[in-house]
């Protein structure tokens, strides 16, 4: 069985505890339990095809342990001085790492969601995840509205507008998916938020749903396992940015990274 840095280089192409998660090496405790949390997410077994559900296991296996060593204060003093881990002391391979994590991160509620959209929009953090976005996305306004947080179709010219100042500064790219966009593709998308609108509204009132998590939740489960997936990332995106947890998942992970 390889040692946990050697599981960290075939896994993740990085020997570095550290690196593996995102953070560095001054990172505080909080810094770090966010920074697994939103890894974790990337790569949960639960997340992703059978084809690479093994792979995703392993991961998810390995990034706990990093974890359990980085948040332990000795076993990372060690780590620090000596840049060696003691594989012999590290749980099991077979240990519910799932448990694990869910026992780390909490449920957010519905009006924990209000106060992170009221503090979120027009943040510098928006302005960074919607950067993002538009670099994975290459430009893809849908792909963009899928992928940052709590933005609605409303927000789009907003985002058009930030997009083309990064584009005159020479801070990205002009992607012709964004820059050529035609008519049709922004009416089809207009027309699409419209329907879902009045979709979710019109089963909100069947259901009885009032405002509760419980009550969201279940509406989404109404309209389908897609749905439900979107929401659990959602609410797991939003969970890490707190350092808390969610029901487990992240917004569409992102499909092309442009160093």
């Amino acid at each position: 069985m390889p040692s946990i840095l050697e599981a960290c280089e075939d896994l993740f192409g990085v020997s570095c505890l550290y690196k593996v998660l995102g953070v560095e090496k001054s990172a505080r405790e909080n810094e770090l339990k966010k920074a697994y949390h939103r890894v974790s997410l990337k790569v949960h077994p639960d997340r992703v095809s059978e084809d690479d559900k093994q792979e995703a296991t392993q991961k998810f296996q390995t990034l706990g342990k990093v974890y359990s060593i980085l948040s332990d204060k000795d076993r990372r003093a060690v780590y620090d001085e000596t840049g060696e881990v003691d594989d012999e002391n590290l749980a099991p391979d077979d240990r519910d790492w799932d448990q694990y994590w869910r026992l780390l991160f909490k449920k957010i509620t519905v009006d924990d969601i209000k106060n992170f959209e009221e503090s979120y929009k027009e943040s510098e953090e928006e302005k960074a995840d919607l950067k993002q976005a538009y670099i994975d996305g290459e430009g893809d306004m849908n792909y963009i509205l899928d992928n940052v947080l709590c933005c609605t179709i409303e927000d789009e010219p907003r985002f058009r507008k930030l997009i083309q100042g990064w584009i005159k500064k020479n801070e990205v790219r002009a992607f012709e998916n964004f820059t050529r966009e035609n008519k049709q593709k922004k009416e089809a998308r207009k027309r699409k938020a419209d329907r879902e609108a009045e979709e979710a509204e019109e089963m909100k009132k069947e259901l009885g749903l009032g405002d509760t998590t419980d009550s969201l939740r279940a509406l989404i489960l109404k309209r389908g396992k897609e749905r439900e997936q979107e929401a659990d990332a959602f609410l797991d995106s939003l969970a890490a940015k707190y350092g808390g947890g969610g029901s487990g998942g992240k917004k569409k992970s992102s499909k092309k990274k442009q160093k």
